[in-house]
């Protein structure tokens, strides 16, 4: 079986348009950590160091039986507590849940299998605290951010615009898929997908 490669397997999962538009998506497998703190804090670092282990380990197991699969891009689902908008919250209080997409063919009873080996070979007490979910977001409305994640409040400004111009409201949390390593990309040239669930 030839690697499977998720980003030209679910092409409409990791793309998306200069502006926005509303797609939808089915159910998907993930390896999952939540946390609180700022973005690229010390919390936020050490549960991303956590979550690609423990996904390398998996992958692990499905090449030896002949069922590999290129680990994909970060994601992360956002929110803040209480009713007041996330950019008047301070960003020490941001809630998030750190995601990595995990083919169909990955099943909790895998993850389970191998989580305390990799937890103990890497010294890492997180390890144990991911899980496995399965999440449906069905209708969502996105776009593609280009810039640091500093400007993301205009490209969200945009998307809101259209989604109430269009008759649609927000139906769950804010998504991100990090198509861009911010260690060996520009600010200017960094790529980001921004989603919502909508009804």
């Amino acid at each position: 079986m030839p690697k499977l490669d998720l980003a030209k397997a679910y092409k409409s999962y990791y793309k998306a348009a200069k502006k926005p538009e509303i797609v939808e998506f089915s159910e998907a497998n993930y390896l999952s950590i939540e946390g609180k703190g700022e973005p690229a804090g010390e919390v936020f670092v050490s549960r991303v160091a956590a979550l690609y282990p423990l996904a390398y380990g998996i992958k692990k197991i499905c090449k030896a039986q002949d069922k590999d699969f290129g680990v994909p891009k970060l994601e992360g689902l956002w929110w803040v507590e209480g009713n007041r908008p996330a950019l008047e919250v301070s960003r020490k209080e941001w809630c998030w849940k750190l995601l990595i997409r995990m083919p169909e063919f990955v099943a909790i009873e895998m993850m389970q299998s191998v989580q305390p080996e990799v937890a103990e070979k890497k010294k890492n007490e997180l390890i144990e605290e991911i899980s496995f979910e399965k999440i449906t977001e069905g209708k969502c409305i996105q776009i593609m951010h280009f810039g640091p994640y500093s400007t993301e409040p205009e490209t969200i400004e945009l998307l809101m615009e259209f989604m109430t111009g269009n008759g649609y409201s927000v139906n769950g949390l804010h998504h991100e898929i990090y198509l861009s390593d911010p260690r060996k990309t520009e600010p200017a040239k960094m790529k980001t997908i921004i989603r919502y669930p909508i009804k």
